[in-house]
């Protein structure tokens, strides 16, 4: 069985996306990326790719992740803080702590792809 069928299909990834977003869109450190983004064309895009990086159905024809994210100059914090409310996400709706982590298994490795700048010094 997939990752995508043991956490319930489509049901599933489109609550997963609703809240995910709704997490990262009230975070400050992270509103900013989605400045003048159509989110509901964004959450199409993360359903097609989550679908199928979950092993469901459906075939991924988005741009790659370098190409998506190269103009947003994402930092490793912001990839980090990311991928901390996907996981609150995930928990939220039950998933269990073992799929999460293989669904990070899945997702880590776009962090080369995705983080295209240097950390953000604190200031003195």
């Amino acid at each position: 069985m997939s990752i995508y069928d043991s956490i319930g299909g489509a049901p599933a990834v489109q609550a997963a996306l609703e809240d995910f977003y709704a997490r990262v869109l009230a975070d400050p450190t992270l509103v900013s990326y989605f400045d003048g983004v159509d989110m509901r064309r964004l959450k199409a895009h993360q359903r097609s790719f989550l679908t199928a990086a979950l092993g469901g159905a459906e075939i991924y024809a988005g741009r790659d992740m370098a190409a998506a994210h190269g103009r947003l100059a994402v930092t490793d914090e912001a990839f980090d803080a990311v991928v901390g409310h996907l996981v609150d996400t995930l928990t939220g709706l039950g998933v269990p702590a073992e799929t999460i982590t293989e669904i990070g298994a899945e997702l880590t490795p776009l962090r080369q792809e995705i983080v295209t700048s240097p950390a953000v010094s604190p200031s003195a």
